[in-house]
């Protein structure tokens, strides 16, 4: 098996860093930038997190069969990394820049540049997410990886919701417009560096068996086909969350139902008729449906998104209005992902230890008790606020290190069984269910702010809303943490059966590869 050398894991690690310079500063700012800054109302503003974060899943799906199907002599996955990097950086100032437009205007602005962004973060980060599964076939040293790669993560992440505040008013001199604008400048730089060095020290090594396949164009036509299918429980569970009434209820349940005999009809049909192969995307997508372990995981990354999506997304209102003190947001930030990146560092010697589903499990009780702890501190006490901030971070900082570590089991799991490796595609539910997840954290905490009266533009609302930061600081993301422990208790990859896997695997290519 192979050990990866120090400096490529730093160096994947620095990709890391620059895409969260993207990621964590959109989680945590820009909700607040189009209420406050921009000039959109709450409620339009989550129909648009909604709507751009739910289609990006799909093109998440589009990007990992691409990039699965994509040979150079630089791999699969690294080409795509590089060639995305100058449109992140272009959309990423772009995004947190006021045009003066009307009120329809700009959110019209404020939809084409936020799906902008959100397409070169897929074409950029779903690579990337898959990169770590064909660095190495050891799942310890892809333990160790994750936890690198999010100590990256969090070190970008520091930067970005660390210094930010400091930065727009240092640049914008009490013009925040100006201000947001010129950071994102100084942010667009560093990321295409990081993103370079990331690219240069990386290697990829796993190489699957290779079978005979259809070319991307037919693939494509194909997925176009499955798209439908797709398409539908997102919208309808969109419509169910968003306004929460019986009839959105009843057709949230008759199209899962409709999809559920569906999906079965599909599974008997391929099985009575295991002869003929389907569609390389069907394949693709019924091997996909009949992973649990990948489907368990599915379930863990949308709900952890949403517990640390509500939490980060929240901050900025939480101390600018019941803290009162705008500032100390900055603060916060650093003194949280210096934590976090504590928490992923010690995520591979805890794992070790404990297994990384008791780890899980344990983390995701601890984070969310911690966090419920919210409810009963007052704005006054910030010294508390901290202490018990940073101590939920801690055990939050694991999640996603576990969460894209395991993703990687899944993948060896599928190989183990069917003799197909999708990294690319089960990589880009890793991406999919994140931003799915922040999208719904997004939206469901700007739902509960204006389900308050909550009006960025008018400070008489802010009293009647304070509740409601509250509950989305303590109570609200908990419920998620603890739904997430008690969907990773039925994970059923042990680390004994990893190890039996990885085994036959390496057996399996040394075989094929002997063949050739």
């Amino acid at each position: 098996m192979t050990k990866l050398p120090l400096y490529e894991k730093v160096g994947y690690a620095m990709g890391d860093a620059a895409a969260n310079l993207v990621w964590r500063g959109a989680l945590a700012y820009l909700a607040v930038f189009y209420t406050d800054t921009f000039g959109l109302a709450a409620s339009a503003a989550a129909v648009l997190f909604l709507v751009v974060r739910l289609s990006d899943g799909v093109t998440d799906i589009i990007m990992g069969m691409v990039a699965d199907r994509t040979n150079t002599s630089w791999g699969k996955f690294r080409p795509w990394i590089l060639w995305s990097t100058p449109f992140l950086c272009l959309f990423m100032v772009l995004c947190f820049s006021t045009p003066n437009f009307s009120d329809s205007g700009k959110l019209v602005y404020a939809y084409v540049t936020y799906i902008g962004l959100t397409l070169a973060y897929t074409v950029n980060n779903v690579p990337y997410s898959a990169l770590m599964g064909v660095m190495t076939d050891d799942d310890n040293e892809r333990t160790s990886l994750s936890g690198f790669r999010f100590a990256g993560a969090f070190l970008g992440g520091l930067f970005v919701m660390g210094f930010l505040p400091t930065l727009v008013e240092t640049f914008g001199k009490g013009n925040d417009v100006l201000g947001y604008q010129y950071t994102m400048y100084v942010f667009a730089g560093l990321l295409m560096a990081l993103m370079v060095i990331s690219v240069a020290t990386t290697k990829e090594r796993v190489i699957p068996i290779q079978k005979t396949q259809k070319s991307l164009g037919s693939e494509l036509q194909d997925l176009g086909k499955q798209l439908p299918f797709i398409l539908m429980p997102l919208i309808v569970m969109t419509l169910f969350f968003y306004y929460r009434n019986w009839q959105t209820g009843i057709l949230f349940i008759a199209v899962m139902s409709v999809m559920t005999w569906f999906v079965r009809r599909l599974l008997k049909a391929n099985k009575q008729n295991t002869a003929k192969e389907g569609s390389g995307v069907q394949q693709d997508m019924l091997d996909l449906i009949t992973n649990k372990p990948w489907l368990i995981l599915l379930g863990i990354g949308f709900l952890t998104m949403m517990f640390n999506g509500i939490k980060y997304g929240v901050i900025a209102y939480y101390f600018k209005y019941y803290v009162g003190d705008e500032l100390l947001v900055g603060q916060y930030f650093i003194a949280l992902l210096v934590v976090s990146i504590l928490g992923a560092l010690c995520t591979s010697f805890l794992a070790n230890r404990l297994g990384r589903k008791t780890l899980f499990i344990v983390a995701l009780l601890l984070s969310s008790i911690l966090t419920s702890g919210f409810y009963w501190l007052p704005g006054s006490d910030v010294t508390q606020i901290f202490i018990l901030g940073c101590s939920a971070e801690f055990f939050a900082a694991m999640m996603p290190t576990l969460f894209f570590s395991m993703l990687g089991d899944s993948a060896d799991y599928n190989e183990w069984r069917n003799g197909r490796r999708a990294t690319g595609l089960i990589y880009s539910a890793g991406t999919f269910v994140q931003k799915t997840g922040s999208g719904f954290a997004g939206a469901l905490m700007l739902v509960v702010l204006a389900s308050y009266g909550y009006n960025g533009m008018d400070p008489s609302t802010v009293e009647a809303s304070l509740p409601g930061m509250t509950l989305l600081m303590s109570f609200i993301p908990a419920a998620f943490g603890l739904a997430a422990a008690i969907v990773m208790s039925f994970y059923p990859i042990t680390e004994q059966k990893q190890k039996l896997m990885n085994e036959e695997l390496i057996a399996r290519r040394t075989a094929a590869n002997s063949a050739i």
